[in-house]
C-alpha cells in the first residue's frame, strides 16, 4: 500500500449543496452553528410512511443555474452535482476553456443515482403509453449521467470514471482522482458524488431495513444522532459536493489558494453481510490502517477523525471499536465529529461532502460538534465533539466511510502550510 510516486496531490476547489444550503460556505457556517438541516418531507406526502423527515435540499431552482431545456433533460441527481461542479470550478480558479482537457480527469459517483426519474418514466409509460416516455429519460437515469454532464461543462477530455461503491462512493472517488494525479495521468481531477432520491420508494425501502428512525417525526432535528444512547437509526438525505484535486507543482505554477493536501486513500471490502457492518470492525480497521500506510502518516500524527457516523446502532458501535483497536488509549483524545448528525446521510455524496468538511477544518482550526449528543452510549465512549464547535489546532485528518455491502473507503488529509 505504498504511494505510487512521489507526486504531491492539493486540494483547490470546492463545491457543495446539501440540506444546509446551496454552497460550501452556508454548509460550513451551518455545521459550527451545530444547525440541522432535518425536516418534515416536502417533496411528496409521506404521511403514510414511518419515517417521514429527510435532509432535503430547500429551495433548489436547477433553472438558476441551466437553462430549463437542460434541467428537463437531466434528473435531479445531476442537477444537483453540476450545481456542485460548477461552484468547484469558480473556487479553483481554473477558468474555462479549460487549458489543457486532455490533463483533466473526471471521477464522480452515486450510490442509487436517478432511480426515482426511472420510476416516473415506467408509471407515465404505463398510463399513456411508450411513446410518450421522454426521450431523453434513459440518458437521464444511467449511473455516469452526472458524470457527463460535469465533463460537458469542462470541456474534460481526460480519464473518466463513475463509481457506485454505496455510502463510500464520494470518498472512493477522491482516492482515484488522487491515483490518477499520482501517476501523472492528469494534472487536475475534479472528483465527489451526488444523490437526489428522496421518494416513496427509497424512504419505503430503507424503513423496511429498519434503518430509519421512526419517533422523531415530530421533532426532526433531534433525529439524527450518532453515537448517542437513543440513536434510532440513519436519517436519508440527498445533495452533492465536488472537489478539485491538483498536482502541488500545477497548483503552485497557477498560484491558486490551496486548502489542504491530499496524503493518502485505501478500500476494502468486509465480505461479510449486505446490509450490516462486520461488527469487529475489521474491515473499517484495515482500511484506516491501509489509508495511513498509504499516506505514510502514523496512527499518533492524526489529530481530527470525521466518523462515518451513521447514527444506526451497528454501525456507531463498529466504527467506535474499529477507532480504539488502531489508536489505543490514544483514541479516547482525538476528537471526533460527524456530519451526518446535521446534514443526514446522502449516501454517495456523503464522502465527499465530509472530504470538504475535513479540507475546511485543517484550513480554520475548527471542529464542528456531533448534535445531538445527549446520553451517551457506553459502548460509544470517545470525544465526538457534543453539540458544540471547538477550536483546535489540527495537522492530520482522517475522513471515513463504511457502507452497505461491506464497502469502506478511507481519505488522509494534511493542513498546507506555506512554510
Amino acid at each position: 500500500m505504498n504511494q505510487s510516486s512521489n507526486k504531491r496531490t492539493v486540494i483547490t476547489g470546492l463545491g457543495a449543496i446539501t440540506p444546509l444550503g446551496l454552497s460550501v460556505s452556508d454548509l460550513w457556517e451551518g455545521l459550527l452553528a451545530g444547525r440541522s438541516g432535518i425536516t418534515r418531507i416536502t417533496q411528496f406526502d409521506p404521511r403514510d410512511l414511518p419515517c417521514q423527515i429527510a435532509g432535503e435540499v430547500k429551495g433548489f431552482d436547477p433553472t438558476a443555474y441551466m437553462e430549463a431545456k437542460q434541467a428537463r433533460r437531466m434528473a435531479r441527481v445531476s442537477q444537483l452535482a453540476l450545481v456542485s461542479a460548477q461552484e468547484a470550478l469558480r473556487d479553483s480558479d481554473l477558468g474555462l476553456p479549460l487549458a489543457d482537457p486532455e490533463r483533466v480527469a473526471l471521477v464522480y459517483g452515486t450510490a442509487i443515482g436517478a432511480i426515482d426519474r426511472l420510476d416516473q418514466e415506467i408509471q407515465t409509460m404505463r398510463r399513456r403509453g411508450y411513446d410518450r416516455i421522454n426521450p431523453f429519460s434513459v440518458p437521464a437515469v444511467l449511473p455516469n449521467s452526472s458524470t457527463f454532464h460535469i465533463a460537458h461543462l469542462l470541456g474534460a477530455r481526460g480519464p473518466n470514471l463513475t463509481l457506485s461503491t454505496s455510502c463510500a462512493t464520494g470518498t472512493q472517488t477522491i482516492g482515484e482522482g488522487l491515483e490518477m494525479i499520482r501517476r501523472d495521468r492528469a494534472d487536475v481531477a475534479f472528483c465527489g458524488g451526488a444523490e437526489g432520491i428522496i421518494c416513496d420508494f427509497t424512504i419505503g425501502g430503507f424503513a423496511s431495513l429498519r434503518a430509519l428512525p421512526i419517533h422523531f417525526n415530530d421533532r426532526a432535528s433531534e433525529a439524527s444522532r450518532p453515537f448517542d444512547r437513543d440513536r434510532e437509526g440513519f436519517v436519508f438525505s440527498e445533495g452533492a459536493a465536488t472537489l478539485v484535486l491538483e498536482s502541488l507543482e500545477h497548483a503552485l505554477q497557477r498560484g491558486v489558494h490551496i486548502y489542504a493536501e491530499l496524503l493518502g486513500h485505501a478500500s476494502s471490502s468486509d465480505a461479510y453481510h449486505v446490509a450490516s457492518p462486520e461488527p469487529s470492525g475489521e474491515g473499517a480497521l484495515r482500511t484506516m490502517r491501509w489509508a495511513l500506510e498509504n499516506a505514510s502518516v502514523a496512527p499518533q500524527e492524526v489529530d481530527y477523525i470525521n466518523a462515518h457516523g451513521t447514527s444506526t446502532e451497528a454501525n456507531d458501535a463498529m466504527e467506535t471499536l474499529a477507532i480504539k483497536r488502531l489508536f489505543g488509549q490514544r483514541a479516547y483524545s482525538i476528537p471526533i465529529s460527524s456530519t451526518k448528525s446535521m446534514i443526514g446521510h446522502a449516501l454517495g455524496a456523503s464522502g465527499a461532502i465530509e472530504a470538504i468538511v475535513c479540507a475546511l477544518s485543517l484550513q480554520a482550526g475548527q471542529i464542528h460538534p456531533t448534535i445531538n449528543s445527549v446520553i451517551p452510549d457506553p459502548v460509544c465512549d470517545l470525544d465526538y465533539v457534543p453539540n458544540v464547535a471547538r477550536s483546535a489546532d489540527i495537522h492530520v485528518a482522517l475522513s471515513n466511510s463504511f457502507g452497505l455491502g461491506g464497502q469502506n473507503a478511507c481519505l488522509v488529509l494534511r493542513k498546507w502550510e506555506t512554510s
